[in-house]
């Protein structure tokens, strides 16, 4: 088996003139741009990016309408809370006056026993 071997310089700068020029071979084997093949990636491309904007634009479109639909069911469940408790309120006050008008037909009919109480005996 042999042993090592150190590069010498000129083995060093060799192999760096080599990688330049394999750099500047892959450099040079790239189309150029008025290539078809470049056109034609690059309409692909833009083609691309019109479709994910349009995708885009949809989508915002339908979250704005969700967001829309929402708002206006929130809306509705609030004005149907407050009639509710508008209802509620006009049941509540219809029966406290049913109550008062209960409770003062009673005081009327205490009162007017207690008169006609008195009145008989003074009849008498």
């Amino acid at each position: 088996m042999s042993g090592f071997k150190e590069p010498g310089f000129a083995d060093r700068q060799k192999a760096a003139q080599q990688a330049r020029q394999n750099l500047l071979d892959k450099f040079r084997a790239k189309p150029g741009p008025d290539d078809p093949e470049v056109k034609q990636r690059q309409i692909e491309r833009e083609a691309a990016a019109t479709a994910r904007a349009k995708a885009k634009a949809t989508r915002d479109a339908a979250k704005a309408e969700a967001k829309r639909r929402e708002e206006q069911t929130l809306a509705e469940a609030a004005a149907k809370r407050a009639r509710e408790k508008e209802e509620a309120a006009l049941r509540q006050a219809a029966l406290e006056a049913e109550q008062k008008a209960k409770r003062d037909a009673r005081y009327a009919a205490r009162k007017g026993k207690g008169k006609e109480v008195t009145s008989r005996t003074k009849k008498k």
